[in-house]
């Protein structure tokens, strides 16, 4: 009993010190891979600080949870809501001391306010003229919104414009008294001035007449302004050209009818066939004259007096200048709207007629054509770099780190090289759609690139037959990239890839790598001394008790038969002579060179 009793402890004793030799074994390990790369974390982690004890207030009462004076709470639903005053939150806002007008999102949103009074004055000053719209019973009304709109035009005077940031020799100007400077020696300034001349003074002699306000149509910069701002933040900026061009299209068939009641007026109403007649809604009735004359539809009656004939002269001269623009105007919207499109349907087109010159049979015309319409849908562009090859190089750099490097920077190949070179190969990455049942890589073919699966899914194929489904590769999984750096014929690929469904992968191929690598010379030796430890680990067996590992080559020589050992023993004690003596001593050369 004391025998086994001291087998047991020693056993214990030994398991326990094969263990503490295995972990500081890791621990070396560990140390040596934190030398050779500084960028490595522990994994041991770090100390949280404790979180301070709450004392207790005098009153008993904790200070956290005692509320400062100056909070305001509101109660709902038995429950209290920490809150502050809309008014407290609007005293406290600072204006900016300079507005940038290119991305601040509060300047676009004023300048519609700016357009809206402009768009005011240009739509019902000609109304109000022609038109007897404008009576004393509501003059008021419409003197109020004038106001309104001019105080509009002040303030952006005052206030917005002389906070504009402009650049100067290549800086950003910020400065208040140089910001103020560059706008009041602007052609803007002189304009915006120009449409606040106050000619209502002339209404105490002339009475209230809408023409005196003509000068607030001048303000038409900030119209062009507030489209160029607002084209530049709209995802689909062609909708609002075309609601722009037909707005212009209106607006020039408006002026016109206001322009037919005037004449009317002048002439007479109902004084001719050819004038308004005075009945039912008169700016309808001349909005549809005015459209009949614009557009040239005809159906017209004739002018009898010399003023009619001039006046539907240059209408029929301007309607078809301004008719041809308009749809200049719009064919041009349209075009560059559906220039992608455009261009996808011709290069479809150029494809399919070199495929039925060859005579490509029809499976495989079938699956370009699904390639092009899948790409297209999916990305909206045959080829991402044909779009980025117009920026500067820092800037395809920042789009490349925005869309690819969360997903490069886990890759355990590249994690602790330099930050630099993984920018580099960023921007060589290609993209590529692949269909389903598509080979990425085929087992045995050399590796020339690393894949990057960035939407789909790739299955790896094995087994006796090849198409047994070993693994799934879903989104931001990385394959081949130990093929970047395998010299030799250690880059083959060692089993089958193929697309599950529409898998868009993302290349790095291997003469791309090593022309980055030339300028990183300590991230080249990193790399390669990790591919050579991925291929160790990947050659290890997977299992120790006789589980699948990698296929051995030589396979082991089978046992001697125990027949034949019992019959090399005895010959082995009568002296070794004969045919079974030398055979003996032949098999232990054999086990010596072994």
């Amino acid at each position: 009993r004391i025998g086994s009793a001291t087998s047991l402890s020693s056993a214990s004793i030994n398991t326990r010190l094969q263990e503490l030799v295995r972990l500081f074994r890791e621990r070396t390990e560990k140390v040596k891979e934190k030398l050779i790369d500084p960028d490595v974390t522990s994994d041991d982690e770090s100390p949280v600080a404790s979180p301070a004890a709450a004392v207790p207030a005098p009153g008993g009462e904790l200070e956290g949870d005692k509320p400062s004076g100056s909070d305001h709470y509101c109660e709902m639903l038995c429950c209290t809501f920490k809150s502050q005053p809309w008014l407290d939150r609007l005293k406290s806002y600072q204006f900016p001391s300079s507005i940038d007008p290119l991305t601040n999102l509060m300047y676009v949103l004023w300048l519609f306010f700016v357009v809206m009074a402009w768009n005011w004055n240009c739509w019902l000053i000609p109304v109000r003229w022609a038109f007897p719209y404008q009576t004393p019973a509501n003059i008021h009304y419409w003197l109020l919104v004038d106001y309104l709109c001019d105080l509009i035009y002040l303030l952006d005077i005052v206030i917005f414009q002389t906070r504009l940031q402009f650049v100067q020799g290549g800086d950003i100007i910020t400065d208040k008294k140089a910001m103020k400077k560059n706008y009041l020696q602007s052609q803007r300034f002189k304009m915006d001035v120009l449409c606040l001349l106050p000619l209502d003074f002339f209404y105490f002699k002339v009475g209230v007449n809408p023409l005196l306000r003509f000068p607030r149509c001048l303000k038409y910069m900030a119209f062009f302004e507030f489209n160029s701002r607002l084209e530049a933040i709209l995802t689909k900026a062609y909708i609002y050209r075309v609601i722009r061009t037909t707005a212009y299209l209106l607006y020039s068939l408006h002026v016109n009818s206001c322009l037919y009641y005037w004449a009317s007026a002048y002439e007479g109403l109902g004084s001719t066939t050819w004038v308004y007649d005075g009945e039912g809604n008169s700016y309808i009735r001349c909005y549809y004259w005015a459209v009949k004359t614009l557009i040239t539809i005809g159906g017209l009656p004739d002018p009898k007096t010399l003023f009619e004939i001039v006046f539907q002269l240059l209408n029929y001269f301007t309607g078809v200048f301004a008719f041809s623009v308009m749809i200049g105007q719009m064919r041009d919207v349209v075009g560059a709207a559906t220039a992608g499109q455009t261009y996808y349907r011709s290069c479809m087109d150029s494809t399919i007629k070199y495929m039925n010159f060859y005579k490509i049979p029809r499976a495989v015309q079938n699956r370009v054509k699904t390639w092009y319409e899948y790409t297209w849908h999916s990305q909206g562009m045959l080829d991402e770099s044909e779009l980025l090859v117009q920026l500067p190089d820092k800037m395809r750099l920042d789009i490349a780190i925005d869309v690819n490097y969360n997903i490069v920077s886990k890759v355990a190949l590249f994690q602790g090289c330099d930050r630099q070179m993984i920018f580099d190969m960023l921007k060589r990455l290609k993209s590529v759609v692949y269909l389903p049942n598509d080979y990425v890589c085929k087992k045995g073919e050399i590796g020339r690139e690393m894949y990057i699966i960035q939407a789909g899914q790739v299955q790896v194929l094995g087994g006796a037959d090849g198409k047994s489904v070993l693994v799934t590769l879903k989104a931001g999984s990385v394959f081949g990239e130990i093929s970047l750096l395998a010299a030799g014929g250690g880059n083959r690929r060692t089993a089958n890839v193929v697309a599950h469904g529409f898998a868009n992968l993302f290349i790095l191929e291997k003469k791309d790598l090593n022309e980055i690598l030339v300028h990183y010379p300590e991230s080249q030796k990193l790399l390669r001394k990790k591919a050579k430890k991925m291929l160790k680990n990947n050659n290890k067996p997977k299992d120790e008790k006789g589980g699948p590992g990698d296929p051995v080559i030589i396979p082991q020589k089978a046992d001697t038969p125990k027949l034949f050992r019992a019959a090399l023993a005895a010959t082995g004690r009568m002296g070794g002579k004969g045919p079974l003596g030398r055979l003996r001593w032949r098999l232990k050369e054999l086990r010596a060179m072994q």
